[in-house]
């Protein structure tokens, strides 16, 4: 199994020692623009052009209700077919 399966494993089976860094290289894979936060705030905004966007707060551990929001993500985009791997 490579190491992005098991990136996704540990996503999909919400993985309570999920990495802000594991989650970014996911969304980014999938076509998600990262914006820095501006004044000193902790909350990165991944965006895709037709597509919600997503806040995911750089603290780790990071929370489930994050790991849930990037699990849909990755079901929705494999559904789809638009993995760049």
């Amino acid at each position: 199994m490579s190491s992005w399966d098991k990136l996704l494993e540990k996503i999909k089976s919400l993985n309570k020692d999920m990495r802000f860094a594991e989650l970014q290289k996911v969304l980014q894979n999938y076509g998600y623009v990262m914006t820095a936060p501006r004044s000193g705030s902790s909350h990165y905004i991944f965006r895709k052009k037709g597509c919600n966007p997503i806040t995911i707060p750089k603290h780790e551990p990071i929370k489930t209700v994050y790991v849930k929001m990037v699990r849909e993500i990755i079901e929705t985009e494999q559904t789809s077919g638009n993995a760049e791997e």
